[in-house]
């Protein structure tokens, strides 16, 4: 565990962030290479069908995330006013909503699979596989969440380190069973989906195991859990926004999804891969973002005010270092990132043209992540949550349609759209991240945030100056 109230500002911040960000890359490396195994053993249409399952799994999950990092910006809070009596009721209840949302989404998840596909558009020749695969792996939905909330948890008392051990195994093991089952025993897509349901269970249970027997607050028992109304009701107040926020967000990708679908199933290969490279180089900024959300979360509770805007600026100048260097890396290797994937020239083409357009304005998200990291972290997500709707859905998703298409059917209207093809879905991805980008920092320099905490407290003097 690792007290962020005290210390250099910004070395505390990259020290908390650097196991968060080698546990995001494993986490991310063994989805990474599933994909790879996928498309390279079993084809285009195979990586086509898992990369249209994960819209639908995502939304599946979205609103129980937020809820549970409501839950672990509350921990942060209790922790960071060393209040270790509700720390451990706010525990108890986390892993309480998040066994019950796990059945809940386990049991729409399998009951609706094909409506949904059907919904947006997928191309019939990707059905059966998709359905498949999205079929097992949300059938794992009890020890993903446990999983993730184990390690969100520890990283709300500022313990980074130990969920990376767990991220670790978990990665290993899936890319493992990905070659067993489908390289060796030709399992097929049915394999990739088993491989990484086995991997988060037992990298679960071995969580489960190494807290009941060597953590200090942490004890791991269904029998002694105790479920507190009061902390539900703050977890809600401040995970509510972010959960709706990260449906709504994942209504947007589904919707999205649909545009991509209606240019066939080269480009949702292509769609797949390079956006596994994408979310691959946009981990840092993403994780920094999380640290800083934990420190801030640490210093309200601790009513040390005076140290978040160092923590910012800090942030904001280690997530731009990354973010360029990740630009050029990407857009430099845009050929051969993609060659990992597939050897069919047009998707490689599409997902290259995906990675320049999208992969040069990654500043803007950068500046967006960081900047709500600020307001998470003080349990402000009212008004991010407003602020990403509105660049998705008011920005993003319409000028995808605009751009994307030669024509657009709107109320028995036809319009006339920018017709770029695949490219303009592309380039609706910097728009949103502007618009989103301007609005976060004119409510950041209101000041509100400040005042968004669930513990009161007395205002520390700004007599530490490191």
């Amino acid at each position: 565990m690792k007290d962020l109230t005290r210390g250099k500002v910004g070395h505390n911040i990259f020290i908390f962030a650097v196991p968060m960000l080698v546990g995001n890359l494993f986490q991310q490396l063994y989805t990474f290479v599933d994909q790879i195994i996928v498309g390279r053993y079993l084809g285009t249409e195979a990586l086509a069908s898992v990369g249209a399952s994960f819209p639908i799994i995502f939304t599946l999950i979205a609103l129980i995330i937020g809820i549970a990092s409501g839950g672990t910006i509350v921990i942060s809070q209790f922790f960071g006013a060393k209040d270790f009596n509700r720390l451990k009721r706010a525990i108890d209840t986390l892993f309480i909503i998040l066994a019950g949302a796990a059945v809940l989404m386990t049991v729409i998840g399998i009951s609706f699979a094909e409506n949904i596909f059907r919904l947006i558009r997928l191309p019939e020749e990707l059905l059966p596989q998709a359905k498949t695969y999205l079929t097992i792996y949300v059938s794992g939905l009890v020890v993903f969440f446990g999983f993730n909330g184990v390690t969100a948890v520890l990283r709300g008392m500022g313990d980074s380190i130990t969920p990376l051990y767990f991220l670790i195994l978990s990665t290993v093991l899936n890319i493992l069973l990905d070659l067993l089952f489908i390289v060796k025993l030709g399992w097929g897509i049915e394999g990739a989906a088993f491989a990484t349901i086995i991997a988060q269970g037992v990298a679960f249970m071995t969580a489960v195991f190494y807290l009941n027997k060597y953590h200090e607050l942490i004890r791991f028992n269904i029998k002694e859990f105790s479920f507190d109304r009061e902390i539900f009701r703050q977890s809600l107040r401040i995970g509510l926004p972010t959960g709706f926020q990260q449906t709504f967000v994942s209504l947007g990708m589904l919707a999205l999804m649909g545009i991509v679908n209606s240019f066939g199933t080269n480009t949702v290969a292509a769609y797949t891969a390079a956006g596994r490279l994408d979310s691959l180089a946009v981990i840092p900024s993403m994780v920094f973002s999380h640290a800083l959300s934990t420190f801030v979360g640490q210093n309200i509770g601790a009513g040390k005010i005076h140290r978040i805007q160092r923590g910012f600026w800090r942030t904001l100048f280690m997530s731009y270092s990354i973010a360029i260097a990740m630009t050029v890396v990407v857009i430099v290797f845009k050929t051969p990132l993609m060659g990992m994937f597939t050897t069919d020239e047009a998707v490689i083409r599409i997902g290259g043209e995906y990675l320049t357009i999208v992969t040069s304005f990654y500043l803007l998200f950068t500046t967006m992540f960081v900047v709500n990291g600020v307001m998470r972290g003080a349990g402000d997500t009212i008004i991010p949550m407003f602020i990403t709707l509105i660049a998705l859905w008011l920005v993003r998703i319409p000028a995808a349609v605009f751009l994307s298409r030669e024509t657009i059917e709107v109320f028995s209207l036809t319009l006339k759209g920018a017709g770029l093809g695949e490219s303009g879905i592309w380039w609706s991805f910097p728009c949103g991240w502007a618009v989103g980008m301007i609005l976060s920092i004119i409510y950041y320099l209101t000041g509100n945030w400040k005042s968004k905490g669930v513990i009161d407290v007395t205002v520390e003097p700004a007599t530490i100056t490191r």
